[in-house]
């Protein structure tokens, strides 16, 4: 009797390695997407920079500021995926997206149903896969700061992919004004070093960020 009784007994769940995550409310992830688009759009008119001191040995007070070849949109993208989550960083891009495409001007060159001609079109169509995936990855373990650096390197591997696939499109239908290879130079090679920075310091303000919001 006691051994039928061991045998079909239900087995005592084993506790996992991470606790349980908290997720976001559908109020907070309206509030992370509005956020979102309000800072993607002013992203575009900012250009990242980095200041350092002039001279040998450094001079604190005399700082020159070199532009990183980008502007804060990539920036934005990432961070929205890592403290508002996938749904929330994915809704504020495809916000974004529809008020430039109805002819507002929050791109780079402007705005309206003619941007698809533009080369950087693939780069921006680029924040709709990077900001779910990004948000995926952030959030799968609770403020885990390799999976947030994980996260946004997928985010910006991504963006730059789907615009390299769209630019060979333009430039196989022979809608690319400009060269394949300058183009892919300008748009994907000279501003990725800067990039990768802003990775850096978006991983470490989300990471704060996710601490301090205890989630």
């Amino acid at each position: 009797m006691k051994a039928a009784k061991l045998l079909f007994q239900v087995p005592t769940p084993l506790p996992t390695r991470h606790p349980k995550l908290q997720l976001l409310s559908p109020l907070d992830e309206l509030l992370w997407a509005v956020i979102g688009l309000l800072l993607t759009v002013s992203g575009v008119f900012i250009e990242v920079s980095l200041s350092l001191p002039v001279g040998w040995p450094f001079d604190w007070s005399n700082m020159q500021a070199y532009s990183l070849g980008s502007t804060l949109q990539v920036g934005v993208v990432l961070l929205i995926a890592c403290v508002g989550g996938k749904n929330a960083a994915t809704l504020s891009q495809i916000a974004y997206l529809a008020l430039g495409l109805s002819g507002a001007q929050v791109f780079a060159q402007g705005g309206g149903l003619g941007y698809w001609q533009e080369p950087t079109f693939g780069y921006l169509l680029g924040f709709l896969p990077a900001a779910w995936l990004g948000g995926y990855v952030a959030f799968r373990q609770p403020r885990r700061f390799d999976a947030i650096v994980l996260s946004c390197l997928i985010g910006l591997l991504v963006i730059h992919l789907l615009g390299l696939v769209y630019l060979s499109c333009l430039a196989l239908f022979g809608i690319l004004n400009e060269g394949w290879w300058s183009a892919v130079l300008q748009y994907s090679f000279t501003p990725l070093p800067g990039q990768l920075l802003m990775v850096c310091a978006v991983s470490l303000i989300a990471f704060i960020f996710r601490r301090l919001l205890f989630y």
